[in-house]
């Protein structure tokens, strides 16, 4: 029996994450994904990377499985089983990443998940190493698209502690941590890929994409 779950918006933008992925990541090392999900994305990433090795994790142990009929579907010795990571609990189970992944995640959890996120990055990354996250974001305060602003509306209908977030908000956090906003790249269906750096190790810097 097939334990693959599919998601339509991971097959959506699996392949728009991938093109920024293919450019910023380091050409070699250990990619931890954070909220891995269905595990399309880590599938997807494994196939098109395989020089990289990929540790996906999901705090809901429930898609364990689909994680890894998607690794064992693809055949990808480069991706390690799940952990059952939560951000919150720190340290995390993985003491040092080259690079970390959050696709879909800030907005779907509380704010302190967040804060956590960046915590932990900011542990286990090295200098100059990358914090990619993905999904909607304000900027300025402001939606940067109607569709945004209902999306928003109806996850905090779901659950008070979930919103799109203020892109400024979330990059003085992450400063905290010793993560600067790099590079913001915008994305289909009005979502951005961030691109995080940790202090510390050389950048090329200054990619700042205009407003969406």
């Amino acid at each position: 029996m097939d334990a693959r779950e599919t998601a339509p918006s991971a097959e959506r933008n699996k392949q728009p994450i991938l093109e920024v992925l293919a450019r910023v990541l380091p050409p070699r090392g250990l990619v931890l994904e954070i909220g891995s999900g269905t595990g399309q994305h880590v599938a997807h990433f494994a196939k098109a990377l395989p020089q990289l090795t990929f540790q996906p994790s999901e705090r809901d142990i429930e898609r364990h499985a689909s994680i890894q009929a998607w690794v064992d579907a693809g055949g990808l010795p480069n991706v390690k089983p799940p952990l059952a990571i939560d951000v919150t609990q720190h340290p995390w189970p993985v003491a040092a990443a080259d690079a970390v992944l959050c696709i879909n995640v800030i907005h779907i959890s509380p704010w302190e998940a967040t804060l956590a996120l960046m915590a932990g990055a900011g542990m286990v990354l090295p200098a100059g190493g990358v914090l990619l996250t993905y999904g909607p974001y304000q900027r300025g305060g402001a939606h940067t698209a109607p569709s945004n602003a209902a999306f928003d509306a109806h996850l905090r209908a779901r659950n008070p502690r979930w919103g799109v977030r203020d892109l400024e908000q979330v990059a003085d956090v992450a400063g905290r941590q010793g993560l600067a906003l790099e590079e913001a790249v915008p994305m289909p269906a009005n979502n951005f890929t961030l691109l995080w750096r940790k202090s510390g190790g050389a950048s090329p810097g200054g990619r700042l994409h205009p407003r969406a």
